[in-house]
């Protein structure tokens, strides 16, 4: 592979790890509200939802940064990593 495939094929895996979490949120605001609702409308004594919403949000929280934040690897990189094992 050529290096301008390479940047190519990692562009795409970045756009589709984008688009995942945010259909991933989208599912998450979706069931959250749903989840509040049904307290609201039940006898609401204590917010329980708010179990789904911290942990769940968690995990959110890590899909967001691994699909926005996270730096792919450079030959740099590799190269050091490569002289670790020396």
């Amino acid at each position: 592979m050529t290096d301008q495939e390479n940047a190519r094929e990692a562009a795409i895996k970045r756009l589709k790890a984008k688009r995942e979490f945010k259909m991933h949120l989208g599912v998450y605001l979706i069931v959250n509200a749903m989840l509040i609702a049904i307290w609201a409308l039940s006898a609401p004594q204590g917010f329980w939802p708010i179990w789904v919403l911290v942990f769940w949000g968690v995990g959110l929280a890590f899909h967001g940064w691994h699909a926005h934040f996270q730096k792919p690897f450079t030959e740099e990189d590799i190269r050091r990593e490569m002289g670790a094992d020396r």
